[in-house]
């Protein structure tokens, strides 16, 4: 974006360099939004004038910060479980010093959605009033992300210095309980996971590469991330329980010998029987579960199972039907074709026919290619159609050395067809209103006293197209033609904005009069 003028004219460099990164970005979503780069330029210069602290939607800031706040999530989900499940209060230094880093970054991060810019579906504009931004906030995500942002690692740091530091016994065992209390409240934390799918979601409006390709990798890393999640949950339950527990005789883990077993292999071991129980293979050893506990946890990770396949093979269904929208509805059209077919009760060869001419015409894919050059604008219907049949203009002598202005405007006129091999597409005598262009395929020319074969860029009938007579040659089909047709009213229609040419062109014919024109 070219450097603001006006409300930013006065302002420092350092000032400038931080404000920039609060305003709205150039990227196909904000392009989308406000239309062009004048009007996402104008949304910088209203922001500025706002004079308020708020981060807006499409902001640098917003991409770098959603980004970072995914990882960070998605970390925290994996390592919270394995925490209270598995490392049994030894987490190290490390990992605390994380704990104490995210619950002040997501404190942050509610602190930072009462300032940070909404943008709705239906919104012309984005909403950077503060007011609107805290009530809109507050009545939607604030009481799920402040449940999700307490912070328990603050808590468990000051509980394990005290415990490390007091050496009473009575005292170190009540202190253990409430760091096991502490350890098991911590489990709020996995309220997160509503982040997460939130920053997903977001990561997608802001991206600047192609929406589609981008929504489709996300759906697909966002479903197996979630999927991930369940499974890496389910393990870390399959042993936890057990825990709180302290390890009856006749629970899997002391069955399978793992007491003193490291933390891989004892996480390994609750992911294996966790997607053992949730694909139903087996209860993820040979024994069934020993008392209700247990039998509890199977069932939970059964149903968990059931509703991950549900997932996941409904939202693989979706992602395949809209992988290729057209040749979905090319074999709607065919399967209705089909079924009109048999109901008019069409010969088998002619059945075989009209399926060949719709694969040669389509191509297993299709376009209202009509629909589609209605709808754009007159310089591109122009360029696509310049890019598609100039050459073939340029090959007919009546064509060349032609104005520009006047090329384009038959190139506008001129109608796709498609023959099969074996059409005859014009007859020897017969009147005609139409000149062909070929643009991929090979045809016949029969006369009375020699044939010729024409191929791609070659053309035929333009004795028709300039004096509405009869075709002196019949036209047959040697392969499948993809051909282009100027009819004689269109030519007519584009020749009267152009009276020079349309004057050079009748002498053309007084002159050519018995010139062998096909």
């Amino acid at each position: 974006m070219e450097k603001l003028k006006g409300p930013t004219a006065g302002c420092s460099t350092a000032t400038c360099g931080w404000r920039a990164l609060l305003l709205p970005q150039l990227n196909r979503q904000s392009l989308y939004v406000y239309g062009s780069e004048v009007a996402v330029e104008k949304e910088c210069i209203r922001q500025l004038q706002s004079g308020v602290f708020v981060i807006h939607p499409f902001s640098l800031m917003r991409s770098y910060y959603i980004m970072c706040m995914m990882a960070i999530t998605f970390l925290n989900l994996i390592g919270i479980p394995m925490e209270i499940a598995f490392l049994d209060g030894h987490s190290g230094l490390a990992w605390e010093g994380f704990n104490v880093f995210s619950d002040t970054l997501f404190l942050i991060d509610v602190a930072l959605n009462f300032r940070m810019g909404i943008i709705t579906e239906d919104a012309e504009e984005a909403i950077l009033d503060i007011k609107r931004i805290r009530v809109s906030y507050l009545r939607t995500w604030f009481i799920p992300d402040v449940i999700a942002a307490f912070p328990i690692g603050y808590i468990l740091l000051f509980a394990d210095l005290q415990y490390n530091n007091d050496d009473n016994p009575s005292k170190t065992n009540r202190m253990m309980r409430i760091l096991m209390f502490v350890r098991i409240l911590s489990l709020i934390r996995l309220a997160r996971v509503s982040r997460l799918v939130r920053f997903f979601n977001e990561v997608e409006k802001v991206s600047n590469a192609n929406l589609e390709v981008v929504r489709l990798f996300f759906r697909i890393l966002s479903l197996f991330m979630m999927i991930f999640l369940l499974c890496h949950w389910n393990g870390c339950i399959q042993y936890f329980v057990p825990m709180l527990e302290e390890f009856p005789s006749d629970c899997w883990v002391r069955k399978e010998n793992l007491m003193n077993a490291t933390v891989i292999v004892k996480y390994s071991w609750g992911v294996f029987r966790a997607l053992s129980q949730m694909i139903a293979l087996s209860y993820g050893s040979m024994d069934a579960p020993t008392n209700y506990v247990e039998m509890w946890i199977v069932m939970v990770s059964m149903v968990s199972g059931c509703l991950m396949y549900t997932v996941l093979v409904a939202n693989a269904t979706a992602m395949i039907v809209n992988v290729d929208p057209a040749a979905k509805e090319y074999k709607s059209k065919m399967s209705r074709l089909e079924h009109y077919m048999t109901f008019m009760k069409l010969p088998p060869e002619l059945q075989l026919r009209i399926n060949n001419y719709y694969q040669a015409r389509y191509g297993g894919k299709w376009f209202d290619e009509k629909d589609v050059m209605d709808t754009v604008s007159s310089a591109l219907k122009e360029q696509i159609l310049m890019v598609m049949c100039s050459r073939l203009l340029r090959n007919v002598p009546i064509f060349q050395n032609r104005d520009e202005n006047f090329i384009s405007v038959v190139l506008q006129k001129l109608e796709y067809e498609v023959y099969q091999e074996g059409d005859v597409i014009v007859r020897q005598h017969v009147p005609g209103d139409r000149m062909f262009f070929i643009d991929h395929g090979q045809v016949l020319v029969e006369v009375d006293s020699y044939e010729r074969e024409l191929c791609d860029g070659d053309f035929f009938g333009e004795t028709c197209v300039l004096t509405k007579g009869k075709h002196l040659a019949t036209v047959k089909a040697l392969t499948d033609c993809q051909c282009f047709s100027l009819s004689w009213d269109d030519f007519q229609k584009a020749l009267e904005g152009f009276p020079d040419v349309k004057k050079d062109l009748e002498k053309m014919v007084q002159i050519n009069s018995d010139g062998g024109l096909v």
